[in-house]
């Protein structure tokens, strides 16, 4: 049974393991050249333009760390884990968070997801704003910035001027945008933006690379820079994403590697104090 096939059942049932990901050659995930963690690792860190972010709209959009749910906190930690693990596992870095439609809350789920996983001492993080036609993350963060992604593809600003250090959460750099931008899918596999995602790589300490996308049925953007990724992470909501849309995107997903799938919105809830 695929990732997506296993999605499809939980939408009328729960349970069903995920099958294993397909090995990759890469490097590590954490400190892939050898270097030690904590400080050594802060010391070779690059600082970026410092950005404030307003608390209030983070609380709006439930963002992280303004989450006061356990158990929603605990969801994410646990989405966390997972994600290194099967990125650990198959030595992966870059992962491209996608829908199926509008609505189902992939771009809260890639903010949360990059703070997490920031919020892990030996882990760093680049947040890249990839939805191109509708951008959120800047806005969902409350984020103040002069200049973004749009300008740099547009050649107005270079890669220094549109990386930022949020100020509050170490080891996470982010790359906002803050303009709708034509022709998107012939930009994202530009020569520019093959050397923004390069430069992203070859960063040190080597980060993992949050991309924040499109969903799959509104755009062939994904599709189009899917192979500058190593994996997909596919969010679905209960009660929005239809059984005929997840079975449109699993054929467009096709043998794109797949990280896993985020069951959004889900009614169960755990309520126990202790799990």
């Amino acid at each position: 049974m695929s990732i997506i096939e296993n999605a499809l059942g939980k939408l009328q049932r729960r349970g069903g393991p995920a099958p294993p990901a397909r090995p990759r050659a890469k490097e590590a995930v954490r400190t892939p050249d050898g270097s030690p963690a904590g400080v050594a690792a802060a010391a070779r860190a690059r600082k970026f333009k410092a950005a404030s972010l307003d608390a209030q709209s983070m609380e709006r959009h439930c963002v992280l760390p303004q989450i006061k749910d356990e158990r929603a906190l605990r969801a994410y930690k646990i989405l966390r884990t997972r994600v290194l693990q099967r990125m650990v596992a198959n030595n992966w870095y870059s992962v491209a968070v996608t829908g199926s439609t509008v609505g189902e809350g992939k771009t809260l789920t890639a903010i949360n997801l990059a703070i997490a996983l920031a919020q892990d001492v030996n882990t760093w993080v680049f947040l890249v704003d990839l939805d191109l036609q509708r951008p959120q993350v800047a806005n969902y963060l409350g984020m103040e910035f002069d200049r973004g992604l749009g300008d740099y593809l547009s050649g107005e600003a270079s890669l220094d001027e549109i990386l930022y250090n949020p100020i509050g959460i170490d080891r996470l750099a982010i790359v906002p945008n803050s303009r709708s931008i034509a022709n998107s899918s012939e930009l994202l596999v530009s020569p520019r933006m093959i050397e923004l995602a390069n430069a992203l790589s070859e960063e040190a300490p080597r980060r993992i690379v949050i991309y924040d996308m499109p969903p799959l049925l509104a755009s062939d953007d994904t599709l189009a820079f899917a192979p500058q990724v190593d994996g997909l992470l596919l969010v679905l909501a209960e009660g929005i994403s239809a059984r005929a849309n997840l079975q449109k995107t699993k054929q467009l997903i096709g043998q794109t590697n797949m990280i896993g799938v985020v069951l959004n919105q889900s009614s169960e809830s755990n309520d126990s104090p202790y799990y």
